[in-house]
């Protein structure tokens, strides 16, 4: 098993053994080396998930492997939970790839060559003012640059993946307790008013990423995702992709003017599938052939 240490560890002297850099390695030394792998200020496994770049254009796009496992989707009884994410049940899921990052300004624009979105001046914002449909119009054209069978993910597939798959750590948001260390949402965005500065989406990748590598699963941007929705049962489920029609498309991971009670990793709500609005993005799956 071989161990990775921090930048900092490599830069202090930690890997050449000579910690306290003095010219010489001294018992000093390797009993300050030892209560500094005690500390777990270390690495020794390899990261808990495997990414695929895909190039687009002159562009690329990187894929988080999702493992496929089962899980409780949904809330149990919960204070802040609302009635339609009840009743929690068990489903459990084939393995798939998702998008490190909601789709982005800058990908938009080089699939569709135009920018519909709201909050613009960084191509790294996720694009938002999109409807479902427009989302599929670009999925359409994505697929023909690149081969791929990129789709929108199901809710169910979503939930997992911003729970941490089967890294899951139990956290209320995704990858988290606190909410403001993975999350723009009401709080650091929209509550600051639209003369300040962090009113609005932000560029992608700037909260920390949950257990899976997937950063603004909670906030920034609601994700469509493909089901229609329909109220949840108590059944097990594999593999679920919603009801075949209804008048609303899901909507998960709450965005920038979002409550915190709307971030969690359970919650959801849903629109219809021709609106759109600057809270309103998405995210990338396939599924792995």
């Amino acid at each position: 098993m071989s161990v990775l240490f921090p930048v900092s560890a490599l830069a202090s002297g930690y890997v050449k053994g000579d910690v306290d850099e003095n010219g010489q390695v001294t018992i000093a030394d390797v009993v300050s080396l030892i209560s500094y792998l005690l500390t777990e200020k270390w690495v020794t496994d390899t990261p808990a998930f495997q990414s695929d770049t895909i190039p687009v254009g002159d562009m690329s796009l990187v894929m988080i492997r999702i493992e496929g496992g089962t899980f409780t989707m949904g809330a149990a009884y919960d204070a802040e939970a609302y009635e339609w994410e009840m009743p929690a049940h068990e489903v459990t899921l084939t393995g798939y790839w998702m998008s490190e990052t909601e789709v982005t300004q800058q990908l938009w624009q080089a699939v569709m060559g135009e920018n519909p979105s709201h909050f613009t001046g960084d191509d790294m914002r996720p694009v938002e003012s999109v409807s479902w449909n427009d989302c599929q119009e670009f999925i359409r054209r994505l697929n023909e640059m690149t081969g791929k069978s990129f789709r929108l993910p199901t809710s169910a597939e979503w939930e997992f993946a911003a729970r941490g798959g089967i890294h899951a750590g139990g956290s209320r948001y995704a990858g988290s307790d606190i909410i403001d260390e993975v999350a723009w949402f009401s709080a650091n965005s929209y509550a600051l008013g639209p003369n300040h500065p962090d009113y609005g989406t932000h560029a992608v990748a700037s909260k920390k990423a949950n257990e899976l590598g997937l950063y603004d699963m909670s906030g920034n941007v609601h994700e469509w995702c493909s089901d229609w929705y329909e109220e949840y049962s108590d059944a097990a489920q594999f593999d679920p992709a919603g009801a075949e029609s209804g008048t609303y498309r899901v909507l998960r991971g709450g965005c920038w003017s979002s409550e915190a009670r709307r971030c969690r990793v359970s919650y959801f709500n849903f629109n219809q599938p021709g609106n759109s609005s600057a809270t309103l993005g998405l995210r990338l799956v396939l599924t792995i052939e």
